[in-house]
């Protein structure tokens, strides 16, 4: 199923990052009116992170002959604070330099000439991997998240079998009335219970 634009989608946002302009132009007229609106960077304009936080364009494309150590922070930075789709044209077939861009959050590199009947193709590519990658990063944060939650409330059910001499049965179920009647979270009761545990001395595990 295609991923480009349907009768309720609006054209895609193209941000295109010019460091080789022409590539860029071969590229751009793959792109038509209808499916895409295109937004042109030039390379020595604005810091990249700077550009898609203007923008806010759906997917980036970037040409550039050989990427560099600036263009690999840029990339770092772009995807620990502002994740975009990145598809990049560039004539470095580097394997590790391919390695460490596509960590720093590029979907697709292309290297070589510009198959303008590809590249629509390319961008329907890119955007899958860029929602798997992203759906199992939250995936990750997720369960994380989880197992932190599930370790305090078992620290918080230790205080209490320890400290109220009561059952882990008895534990839990304490933790979890107070959660109900206050509308809190049972992570956050077993935090406050931590927190009164520390300030009277008590030992949590």
């Amino acid at each position: 199923m295609s991923i480009l634009k349907s009768d309720t989608q609006p054209p895609l946002k193209l941000l295109l990052v010019d460091y080789n302009s022409h590539k860029t132009h071969i590229l751009s007229e793959a792109f038509d009116n209808e499916h895409y609106q295109i937004e042109w960077a030039s390379a020595s304009g604005m810091p990249l992170l700077h550009r898609v936080r203007e923008s806010k364009p759906d997917i980036i494309i970037i040409d550039i002959e050989s990427p560099d150590r600036d263009m690999l922070d840029s990339l770092n930075m772009l995807s620990a604070t502002a994740p975009k789709p990145v598809v990049m044209f560039s004539e470095d077939q580097n394997s590790q330099v391919i390695t460490e861009l596509v960590k720093a959050g590029v979907s697709a590199y292309i290297t070589g000439g510009v198959d303008t009947q590809r590249v629509r193709s390319i961008i329907d590519i890119a955007l899958a991997r860029f929602k798997e990658h992203q759906n199992l990063k939250q995936e990750l944060a997720d369960t994380k998240q989880k197992l932190s939650s599930q370790k305090v409330i078992e620290q918080a059910k230790i205080w209490l079998m320890e400290n109220k001499h009561c059952s882990e049965k008895q534990a839990y179920h304490h933790i979890r009335k107070i959660a109900m009647d206050n509308s809190q979270k049972m992570e956050d009761v077993a935090r406050n219970i931590l927190s009164l545990a520390n300030m009277l001395g008590g030992s949590h595990g």
